[in-house]
């Protein structure tokens, strides 16, 4: 399904400033549909060829939440021209809200047609009209509607008006990416004056979880959301929000909290005809889901201590290990006291990272630099060797990195020391120079959700007859083991055509 912007590049002739301003529109016009009762499609003029009449392209749809729809399919890059759209020519041409005509019916469901011009505001103050808003509702349920189905159609109507002058929606705040809460979780309309007109059940819920077991209706909605909430500059902060909003403006959201409970708010100012009469405030209990926020925050802050502490703790034994082999004087015991060190050193580094995350996932690029690193410090041996990371590891979930780690740790080391080894003191020096220096590369790409990693060297090369499946040395039998274990991957080991040698794994990444 092609979003709206792209519909709209496509089809129509409507500038990068149009577009922006009918997808915030179509982001916060569920609120519009809710209180209509009725279904919205955003109707955009198609680009006009020669001797055509003006046609219409659908490129967004919404459904209400609060009755039932008119439409059983999908209208949205429908294009649709002739008398079937004149009451949205006249919307568009006139530039005003069409209600007439007879109701329709589309397959067994009658239907009542509304056309809302869309107006924006350009740089140089004109308004313009760049799409035309079908209000379409849906008969078959009518009936005699009740005190908070006129208040809805009342508050929809001044909205409706409001996108026909161009002030609606509002403009969006930073970091807020819904418009939240909805029409069903609580709506209070106030006058000019900050009183409360009418107050949906919800909403009366709502306050009363606040403490307040009055009716709402004749309250003065800032000094009694100002009383109530706890904290003082909270509650001062959520009284200005009301008055800004009866000023024309459209605040920010703001949670109040007292009596344990929190209640989202967010105000929207009435302001049909570019005349003030008041304000629409939409109200949500989100105690629960901050009850919940606030076991995650508890949970993962606790999560990383306990990585924190057990990074300390593979430190502490690395650091216990390297005084061990300082006091071994055998030198294969040094070796392999040594080679412990940094495999827990490498072990560590994940839990360090993953200390500092919010999620138990890490990047692990900067992990694969540090271990590479210190590869090349402690490796023995008589040639400069550069390491090399081609292609990224992206985010890795922690069950894969702590493995992965160990298993790079060990090609590295064995890349460095077996493909660039150090002459034993004893044996002859060779007539052939040695090569200045050595590169090991590391890359990595995902394809096909799995990683695919090599780690290349342009050393000596394997021996003759090797065979990694045989071969007794540790680093390799964990390399194996770990592979096609823990990670549940695939290891091969091989020599390169330009000389040295490669090893590549191939890890999947769906769920474990």
């Amino acid at each position: 399904m092609s979003t709206l912007r792209d519909l709209a590049e496509e089809h129509t002739d409507l500038g990068p400033v149009d577009i922006d301003h009918l997808t915030r529109l179509a982001g916060d016009w569920q609120l519009l549909s809710d209180l209509s009762f009725a279904d919205l499609l955003l109707w955009v003029p198609v680009r006009p060829r020669p001797d055509e009449s003006r046609s219409f392209l659908c490129v967004a749809q919404v459904r209400p939440t609060t009755a039932p729809t008119a439409y059983q399919d999908d209208q949205v890059g429908k294009i649709v021209g002739g008398p079937e759209v004149a009451h949205l020519d006249i919307a568009y041409v006139q530039g005003r809200i069409w209600r007439e005509g007879d109701p329709v019916w589309y397959g067994d469901t009658p239907a009542r047609h509304e056309a809302i011009p869309v107006r924006l505001r350009g740089e140089d103050e004109n308004i313009e009209v760049i799409a035309v808003i079908g209000r379409d509702t849906n008969l078959s349920t009518a009936r005699t509607p009740s005190q908070l189905e006129l208040n809805y159609l009342t508050t929809a109507d001044d909205l409706a008006q409001m996108v026909n002058d161009g002030t609606f929606p509002p403009p969006r705040h930073q970091g807020e990416t819904t418009s939240a809460p909805r029409v069903g979780d609580g709506l209070i309309r106030v006058d000019a004056g900050g009183k409360v007109t009418y107050a949906s059940p919800n909403a009366q819920s709502a306050y009363r979880r606040l403490g307040f077991n009055a009716h709402l209706v004749g309250e003065e909605l800032s000094v009694l959301s100002s009383r109530l909430a706890a904290d003082p500059l909270e509650g001062t902060d959520a009284a200005e929000r009301i008055h800004a909003s009866l000023r024309g403006e459209s605040p920010p959201r703001k949670e109040v909290e007292a009596r344990g409970a929190t209640v989202l708010m967010r105000a929207l100012p009435l302001m049909p005809a570019g005349v003030p009469i008041g304000a629409l405030v939409l109200v949500r209990d989100v105690t629960e889901v901050r009850r919940r926020d606030r076991a995650l925050m508890t949970k993962d802050a606790t999560i990383r201590e306990i990585h924190h502490r057990v990074k300390n703790n593979l430190q502490t034994v690395a650091a216990l290990l390297r005084l061990q082999a300082r006091r071994v004087d055998i030198p294969e015991a040094r070796m392999a006291l040594q080679e412990s060190v940094r495999r827990v050193a490498s072990i560590a580094l994940v839990h360090e990272t993953l200390s500092m995350s919010s999620d138990e996932a890490v990047e692990f690029d900067g992990i694969v630099d540090r271990v590479a690193t210190a590869a090349t410090e402690v490796a023995a041996t008589e040639i400069t060797v550069k390491m090399r990371r081609e292609g990224t590891f992206g985010v890795l979930p922690a069950e894969i990195a702590t493995s992965l780690v160990m298993v790079l740790n060990e090609l590295l080391i064995n890349a460095v020391e077996h493909g660039f080894p150090a002459r034993a003191d004893d044996a002859e020096p060779s007539l052939t120079p040695p090569e200045p220096s050595g590169e090991v590369v590391v890359s990595a790409h995902r394809f096909r959700k799995q990683l695919h990693v090599t780690v290349a060297d342009n050393g000596q090369g394997l021996p003759d007859g090797f065979e990694a499946d045989a071969s007794g040395r540790l680093g390799l039998q964990i390399v194996r083991a770990l592979a096609t274990g823990e990670l549940r991957g695939t290891i091969e080991l091989r020599n390169r055509a330009g000389g040295g040698t490669e090893a590549v794994l191939v890890v999947p990444l769906g769920k474990r």
